[in-house]
């Protein structure tokens, strides 16, 4: 496979591994299915451990039919080979697993005879929390520098995919309980513009793979950062935290890199202009940040347009306004329903810190949001 398309078919696994509602074991599947393809493997497995304990969480394997693998029995514990890869950051490639020290001398019965195996662990901040197993190279006695490169590649995005998959999964359970409401307005709010974020920037490493691969490869490191991004939202989502650059940085900063990534992200002219840092206590300021996220988000997926300005004066309380050049819209027309889900967000948040949204649009004129916070 040349260096072009295994770009491209990672490009394709990523962006539909991160999909919004892809259960953990769907991601793992098409991760496991993506490392065979491109290192031309006849068995591939992505395997998770637990926590604490010497047995997978998780262990997903293609390449077996469900007769041989029901013939197996029990799914691996961590012992040998796999567990070796949980504890080594660095790749292995060997030509026949067989002689290496770590292998334990047997297989269940049933099991393939295998030889050829690379391993690749998956690292997230520093931390092995999976790894690829991949034996048996087609029609070649051993799997080559180009195989292992790729499968590399793959799981420096694929750590993301794994972790917004559980997360995801366990946002689902909190929507069964009391927290329901909450947590869906937050995953609106928190999420939408990630992900609208990565589905762009996706298309547009799409678009690049066959006349400029190093742009596509510059998006599909942009693809990482995006779904980093998600996954620290929808983090801070589901432990009730509030957003990690606002409790940091305080609330000017946080606005300047949201307008800051948007910008770049989306080509558009993001301009934020403030007389100071806003005196706010931390409820507020979660809820101030969110509901300019949410203006912008709107600019940038609604109206085209080329110029938006975020405006935050502090005088006898903050006013924050957020206008743009854009094509403008009929705030109470029926056919702006998804974007009224939006608007009705940032009037209840603007509403829980005894604040005021108004909104000021008709088409073509473009549009201005403005929140008013009593001191």
């Amino acid at each position: 496979m040349t260096s072009q398309s295994t770009a491209e078919v990672i490009l394709a696994a990523i962006t539909e591994a991160v999909a919004p509602g892809r259960s953990l074991k769907e991601v793992l599947t098409r991760l496991a299915e993506t490392a065979k393809q491109i290192s031309g493997a006849s068995f591939a497995a992505i395997g998770i451990p637990e926590p604490d304990g010497d047995a997978f969480s998780a262990f997903i394997h293609v390449g077996m039919s469900d007769e041989l693998v029901a013939e197996m029995g029990p799914l691996p514990r961590t012992h040998g080979m796999l567990d070796a890869m949980l504890h080594d950051p660095e790749p292995l490639r060997l030509p026949d697993i067989k002689k290496d020290r770590r292998f334990r001398g047997w297989w269940p019965r049933a099991h393939p005879l295998m030889s050829s195996f690379l391993g690749v662990p998956i690292v997230s901040d520093g931390e092995v929390i999976g790894a690829f197993y991949l034996t048996d190279k087609v029609e070649a006695a051993e799997f080559t520098d180009e195989d292992q490169a790729g499968i590399v590649l793959l799981a420096s995005h694929a750590a993301a995919a794994i972790e917004a998959a559980g997360m995801f999964e366990d946002s689902r359970t909190l929507a069964m309980s009391e927290e329901r409401e909450r947590l869906a307005r937050e995953l609106h709010d928190a999420l939408n513009q990630s992900l609208f974020s990565l589905t762009l920037t996706a298309k547009a490493a799409s678009r690049h793979l066959a006349t400029d691969p190093d742009r596509a490869a510059q998006e599909l490191n942009e693809i990482a950062s995006l779904s980093r991004q998600a996954m620290a939202e929808l983090r801070a989502v589901v432990e009730g935290l509030r957003t990690p650059d606002v409790e940091r940085d305080g609330l000017l900063p946080a606005i300047r890199s949201l307008a800051d990534l948007l910008s770049r992200v989306h080509h558009i002219d993001i301009e934020v202009v403030a007389d100071g840092e806003p005196d706010l206590e931390g409820r507020a300021e979660h809820e101030v940040f969110r509901i300019i996220q949410e203006a912008l988000t709107n600019a940038v997926r609604h109206s085209r347009a080329g110029q938006v300005t975020v405006s935050v004066a502090n005088g006898n309380g903050l006013a924050v306004t957020i206008s743009d050049d854009g094509q403008g819209f009929e705030p109470d027309a029926r056919l702006n329903r998804g974007r009224r889900l939006g608007l009705t967000s940032m009037r209840e948040r603007a509403s829980v810190i005894g604040g005021q949204l108004t909104i000021a649009s008709s088409p073509g004129e473009g549009a201005t949001v403005l929140l008013e916070v009593p001191s």
